[in-house]
């Protein structure tokens, strides 16, 4: 598959599926809304500060994030390490008309964070084959590039 068609199956995704280490040391996986993305090597999720899962990711970065399109058969693993953002440029960044139900203190709501993921590498797949990303291959993905809501603009056409 070539970047265009891996950001594609990104963009068009809207879910990701979240995998890092629990408190305990399991492997543990969530479902993720996902779309703002920085090429392939970046990605944005806000999510709950009390979550199990950033707590966990607080104390142990290492995670990995998967996109499909079941229809299609394709998927895309990706591996690396999670930073939790509380500065406002990331929360206002992906903040929508409505989150006050989520967290009603608004923007600055203490339950209120942004989860970068950042990829180091990766592997996809799809009916045709199978390869590598490296981090050379990742590092040219986004560069020159600025976070985007990647769904929305594909919907926009």
């Amino acid at each position: 598959m070539t970047n265009e068609e891996l950001m594609s199956l990104v963009n068009r995704s809207l879910f990701a599926a979240l995998g890092y280490t629990d408190k305990q040391g399991r492997p543990s996986v969530r479902r993720v809304f996902c779309v703002w993305h920085k090429g392939l090597a970046r990605h944005l999720i806000s999510t709950n500060t009390c979550s199990e899962h950033v707590q966990s990711l607080m104390q142990n970065g290492n995670a990995c994030l998967y996109f499909s399109d079941d229809a299609k058969f394709e998927g895309l693993c990706l591996y690396g390490n999670v930073t939790v953002h509380f500065e406002e440029a990331y929360r206002a960044l992906l903040w929508n008309p409505g989150d006050e139900k989520y967290y009603p203190a608004g923007i600055s709501d203490p339950d209120y964070c942004v989860l970068e993921f950042a990829a180091e590498s990766g592997r996809f797949y799809r009916y045709d084959g199978k390869g590598e990303l490296t981090a050379e291959m990742l590092a040219e993905s986004e560069a020159g590039r600025k976070f985007e809501n990647g769904y929305a603009a594909q919907a926009a056409g």
